[in-house]
């Protein structure tokens, strides 16, 4: 089965102190203000939090799964990540953890010891 929009809505505001707030028109998930995850217009990808030294890598490895947005994600640590590509929503729990982990507060991720990295 297909990995929707809903369901990045349905797991990102299943994170601890998540919350949803529009930024540049499309839906965004925050943990403390800061954006973790930001569905695009046409809700086929997401655009997570992800180390700039890690993007080259990622993208080569599964060049059909993740992408940057030309002109854009260049300055930022960010990766695009297509929907359709999406194994189950299993991954793309893994993959907003993730990026909530690399947004929320070290305090609060430190009081969430289930959704450490592995």
């Amino acid at each position: 089965m297909a990995v929707t929009a809903e369901d990045v809505r349905t797991v990102a505001l299943s994170l601890p102190d998540s919350s949803e707030k529009p930024a540049w028109g499309m839906p965004a998930f925050r943990v403390g203000g800061r954006i973790f995850a930001a569905l695009e217009e046409d809700d086929a990808s997401v655009g997570v939090k992800c180390p700039r030294e890690e993007r080259a890598e990622l993208i080569a490895a599964e060049p059909g799964k993740f992408f940057l947005r030309a002109g854009h994600d260049d300055a930022y640590a960010w990766l695009r990540v297509r929907l359709a590509a999406l194994e189950d929503v299993a991954e793309l729990r893994a993959i907003l953890v993730d990026s909530w982990l690399q947004a929320a507060l070290r305090r609060l991720a430190a009081a969430h010891p289930e959704l450490a990295r592995r």
